[in-house]
């Protein structure tokens, strides 16, 4: 009980200071939030980059919160996941709290009508594909060893599957049998 509230309060500080400060911070620093002209002149575009920000926002929380609760850990690298997260959007695709920063980024780039945040989304997108190729992967083989490696082979690092991976027909509960 004392790690899953350790968990719980250590996820919570961490969403605030890195993808707050990713996600938020910066792309204020960027836009300062003022609304230019909508790209191709298509106001529904700004629309979209709401449920971008909408979806984004709502699987990061999810995410942080699976971490803390079934994982009983945090993103952060000091205080990692006793267990491997394999479920929720994890059954879609492998990064998913990546995946929603960036849809964060992108989506007030399109509210706003901002090139530099599309570019500091492109950014983001490939400083995470580097962090998890060269750091992340290789961590969480060595750490979760078949269970990750069925895992990953079942799911995709970026783009989502279309339907939810069954990880009780093929996954970790079968790597182990």
């Amino acid at each position: 009980m004392i790690r899953k509230v350790a968990a719980i309060l250590g996820s919570a500080v961490f969403l605030v200071i890195a993808p707050g400060f990713v996600a938020g911070l910066v792309p204020w620093w960027i836009s300062h939030w003022h609304l230019q002209a909508p790209f191709l002149g298509l106001q529904p575009l700004r629309f979209a980059g709401g449920l971008l920000i909408a979806v984004g926002t709502a699987g990061l929380l999810d995410s942080f919160l699976r971490f803390a609760v079934q994982g009983l850990g945090t993103p952060a690298p000091v205080f990692p996941t006793r267990y491997l997260v394999i479920s929720g959007l994890y059954r879609y695709v492998r990064n998913p709290m990546y995946v929603a920063v960036v849809s964060t980024i992108l989506g007030q780039a399109l509210i706003f009508g901002n090139v530099r945040l599309l570019e500091y989304g492109g950014i983001v997108w490939l400083l995470f594909h580097l962090f998890v190729f060269v750091y992340e992967e290789p961590i969480l083989k060595a750490s979760s060893g078949v269970e990750y490696e069925v895992f990953r082979a079942n799911v995709p690092r970026w783009i989502p599957r279309i339907t939810a991976w069954d990880c009780h027909l093929d996954g970790p509960s079968a790597a182990r049998k």
